[in-house]
């Protein structure tokens, strides 16, 4: 099934720096207990437009859509916003081919309950692969999975991944048993 009713959607390309921000998150949601009602995708850089094309005619209507991406709002890096696809100006939010973005938003929005989570990039390479991201960009990622989380109503300590750790917790600090459920009997 390509989409539930809640898709997250990463879009970004980790081979320039802080433009990998989007597929990062992605990567920490994919390793929490989400609703089966929740699709975590990494668009990536060329899927986006298709992704949100493709909704429109969707088997399971999708109800809410979070995208999560880099964005220049003149802020410091690592600062993180919410944005309604009202805000992006037309033209503005363009994927790797140059293809607008904000064109297939406009048409869905009245449709899916979009929210786009931008945060604000430090560096992104533009003609030469660079991998990792920002200190500043890293360090905005367990809040952003919280904004996720909050927009999708599921509270933090609920989302416990699969090896009983959290995001939250400190290096080697566990929730649990291993591979248990929550609720889950020893």
């Amino acid at each position: 099934m390509l989409f539930r009713e809640i898709v997250i959607a990463g879009c970004g390309n980790p081979l320039y720096g802080d433009d990998g921000f989007g597929p990062a998150v992605v990567e920490e949601l994919q390793k929490l207990q989400l609703p089966d009602n929740v699709k975590v995708v990494d668009a990536g850089l060329g899927a986006p437009h298709f992704l949100f094309t493709l909704m429109e005619d969707a088997e399971v209507p999708v109800k809410k859509l979070i995208i999560i991406d880099i964005a220049d709002f003149g802020a410091n890096p690592g600062d993180v916003t919410k944005l309604r696809p009202e805000d992006l100006p037309p033209g503005a939010y363009r994927d790797a081919h140059s293809w607008d973005l904000s064109e297939p938003l406009q048409r869905l929005k009245d449709i899916i309950d979009i929210t786009i989570i931008g945060c604000q990039p430090k560096r992104v390479a533009s003609h030469e692969f660079e991998l990792g991201l920002t200190e500043e960009v890293e360090e905005a990622i367990p809040k952003t999975v919280r904004i996720v989380l909050e927009e999708i109503g599921v509270e933090y300590g609920a989302a416990i991944n699969h090896q009983g750790t959290h995001l939250w917790a400190s290096p080697g600090e566990t929730t649990g048993d291993a591979g248990k459920k929550p609720g889950e009997q020893a």
